[in-house]
């Protein structure tokens, strides 16, 4: 490990790992003229209040439609722990359930254990909603694949 005072260089990183100024992703072509999103809330939280909740990186093991419901994709999740998570998540409108096995994603993993179509589900993995005129959009917090499950966010 590096000292965090140690003069930054980038001469020792491969080419795909320096960061160029111009914009070459397609994320720089999106335009968000036509986005809302929700006002922020007014209510503080403490940081106290704050900080009891744990956010972990987590690895979708599989992921699969829960019968009798559109909405519900039931997530089975390494959590880091070496106990496979389930967690249900109401957004089967903006994924099948194939293409997010494999991904790592955010949750937050101390919520109260919740029953949902007779299924415990055990945290919340954390989405961002917009909405573009009439029409919601929700995209899952997905991460570098690189962030091992279990890993703590601060």
């Amino acid at each position: 490990m590096k000292p965090l005072d140690a003069p930054k260089t980038t001469d020792s990183l491969p080419l795909e790992g320096k960061v160029s100024a111009q914009p070459t992703d397609e994320v720089d072509k999106i335009d968000f003229s036509n986005v809302v999103v929700e006002p922020l809330f007014a209510d503080t939280v403490d940081f106290e209040t704050f900080s009891r909740s744990d956010f972990r990186a987590v690895k979708v093991l599989s992921c699969e439609a829960v019968k009798k419901s559109k909405k519900l994709l039931k997530f089975t999740l390494d959590d880091g722990s070496g106990t496979e998570r389930v967690i249900l998540s109401g957004i089967h409108a903006y994924y099948e359930p194939e293409e997010l096995v494999g991904k790592t994603c955010i949750a937050i993993t101390n919520l109260p254990p919740r029953a949902m179509m007779g299924i415990e589900s055990c945290g919340m993995l954390i989405s961002a909603v917009h909405h573009e005129g009439e029409d919601e959009k929700l995209h899952l917090l997905m991460v570098d694949p690189h962030i091992p499950a279990g890993a703590k966010l601060y």
